[in-house]
């Protein structure tokens, strides 16, 4: 006689199973990066250094957080597709995976259904749910309902079926031009520091950090994190203002992802960027309490 599971159980069963696909590679990229640190070179690190920002900055910040995500501003198709091509270079997916993955986080956000929320624990936020669980695997019926608009473009649709071609590509090219101490620090060292600076959004700006707006989710701002990630650890910012581009709203929260997003505006390649002004949501929060009614206990007294 057959027991019928309910979804909780299925999603528990689910946490315990190791992507061993993932896991390997995951263990494989790790280990060339700690191999890299036997074989540096001051050229080899700075090579790492740039195809970190193309592919962490340029890449995620800009273009699979920022643009595809959010819609956050406007760019041509090929400067889109060129960043998302950049992107991929992360070995955090395709676009249609990463965009889905974050929408369904926002829906959820630190509630039953976010993939990576530090209330299941800080290490499954950080890379947990990376190695284990259905979240690296969902199907493609899943994922298009919450990326129908990349579902219908025939780019993002062929580069995500086909995310690991330009880490390929750009693999051969370093090891024809400076050999394996290019590819050691080019594409392991660099992935691998890359991975956890991004996945510290999920952890560490999850669970400590400052909150400016009171938001349904944990999501705090991080000076720290956001350093490391081009200005992606302002995430308290960002959940309570997802729309906007900029994530930095103070002078002096250092946002490079914006200063970016920025520069392509400047240049007229960049419109429609919606931006959200510190000072214009104080004087709407001042403006709201000021038009709330008073206390009902304060009515009465006065009334007395």
């Amino acid at each position: 006689m057959g027991v019928e599971l309910t979804d909780l159980e299925r999603n528990a069963a689910a946490k315990d199973e190791v992507n061993w696909i993932t896991a390997s590679f995951m263990a494989l990229f790790h280990v060339g990066a700690i191999v890299a640190l036997f074989f540096f070179t001051w050229k080899a690190f700075f090579v790492a250094v740039v195809l970190w920002w193309m592919a962490t900055s340029l890449g995620i910040g800009m273009c699979y957080h920022r643009l595809l995500t959010h819609r956050g501003y406007q760019i041509p198709k090929w400067l889109e597709y060129t960043l998302t091509i950049f992107a991929t270079l992360a070995l955090e997916g395709g676009p249609i995976f990463w965009v889905a993955t974050h929408r369904i986080h926002h829906k959820y956000s630190d509630h039953e259904g976010d993939p990576h929320s530090p209330i299941d624990g800080k290490w499954w936020a950080h890379m947990g749910w990376i190695l284990m669980g259905k979240s690296m695997h969902h199907d493609t019926s899943t994922l298009a309902r919450y990326v129908p608009d990349l579902a219908k473009d025939k780019f993002h649709v062929w580069i995500t079926k086909y995310h690991y071609v330009p880490m390929i590509v750009l693999g051969l090219i370093l090891l024809a031009v400076g050999g394996w101490k290019f590819v050691l620090w080019g594409i392991f060292f660099r992935t691998v520091v890359g991975l956890h600076f991004t996945w510290l959004v999920n952890s560490a700006t999850h669970s400590w950090g400052t909150r400016r707006f009171e938001t349904r989710d944990l999501s705090t701002n991080s000076w720290w994190v956001a350093l490391l990630s081009w200005g992606e650890g302002w995430h308290n910012n960002h959940h309570a203002h997802p729309v906007s581009a900029r994530h930095g709203l103070a002078w002096y929260e250092i946002d490079t992802n914006w200063y970016g997003i920025w520069l392509l505006k400047k240049l007229g390649l960049a419109k429609q960027v919606h931006t959200t002004k510190l000072a214009a949501v104080k004087h709407a929060k001042e403006m709201a309490e000021f038009a709330a009614p008073e206390p009902q206990s304060e009515l009465v007294s006065a009334q007395l």
